[in-house]
């Protein structure tokens, strides 16, 4: 008998051979994206983490959402792996902090602040959260083949959506002094954008000899508003859909 991936709840016979897994944040994200790639089946649906396989002409892939943040990312990454995949592609939502980058431009993460909560137990702080290269080109060629606006660079990693990121709308308004002035910092040290898992997954995956990637479509520019409008979600993750719809088929394909 095979090996059974607990949290997932997927037997290894499902998944034999898949090696490129998507990871988005939302279930509700994961058919749409599979949908993109090819034709699509569920596998399975046990608490945050909803496993589609998709299907086209360049092979198969597989559609894993791990909820919000950095732990439940790193169940589903080692689970994964235990399966198999040793590909990994990051598919989120952002908040932007620097000037110049739009709602529904596209960022891809060349590397990761470690404020996640979670890659420290996997390595030391002063261990680099990076991307692999071959994923990285792999979204900028597939951003460019299909037009879309896109930025490279360091995306800020937060375990927490207010505090961690310096949002005030919280129940009390109140940030401790260590994360006070925090945005405006990873503003001048040229960071583009806050999100909750990229710095996990860039750590596991290269503690853990495995390729990875991220990619995420801007909601908001918080230098202009903190509030996201609801009209342009879904625009954002149809483009998010097809760029990583294409970069699967390079990636499966070789032509990274």
């Amino acid at each position: 008998m095979g090996y059974y991936a607990y949290h997932l709840a997927l037997k290894e016979e499902e998944v034999r051979g898949i090696k490129l897994a998507l990871l988005p944040g939302a279930p509700e994200r994961c058919c749409k994206l599979a949908s993109a790639f090819g034709s699509f089946e569920e596998l399975a649906f046990h608490r945050e983490f909803k496993t589609v396989k998709a299907e086209n002409e360049s092979g198969k892939i597989l559609v894993v959402s791990t909820g919000i943040g950095g732990s439940s990312l790193s169940i589903a990454v080692e689970e994964l792996a235990q399966l198999g995949v040793n590909l990994f592609l990051r598919v989120g939502t952002c908040g932007a902090i620097q000037e110049g980058i739009a709602v529904g431009d596209l960022v891809i993460s060349e590397g990761a602040v470690r404020m996640d909560g979670a890659s420290d137990h996997y390595a030391p702080l002063p261990y680099p959260a990076c991307a692999h290269w071959e994923m990285v080109g792999a979204l900028k060629k597939a951003c460019e083949l299909l037009k879309y606006r896109y930025h490279l660079g360091i995306t800020c990693s937060s375990a927490t959506f207010y505090p961690g990121q310096e949002r005030y709308d919280t129940f009390t308004g109140y940030i401790i002094s260590s994360l006070r002035g925090s945005r405006e910092e990873w503003k001048r040290l040229g960071v583009l954008n806050y999100e909750m898992e990229v710095a996990t997954l860039f750590t596991v995956a290269r503690v853990l000899g495995l390729r990875s990637g991220a990619i995420c479509g801007v909601l908001v520019n918080r230098n202009e508003k903190e509030e996201v409008e609801e009209e342009k979600i879904e625009e954002i993750e149809d483009r998010l859909s097809e760029v990583v719809a294409k970069a699967a088929q390079l990636i499966l394909s070789g032509e990274e």
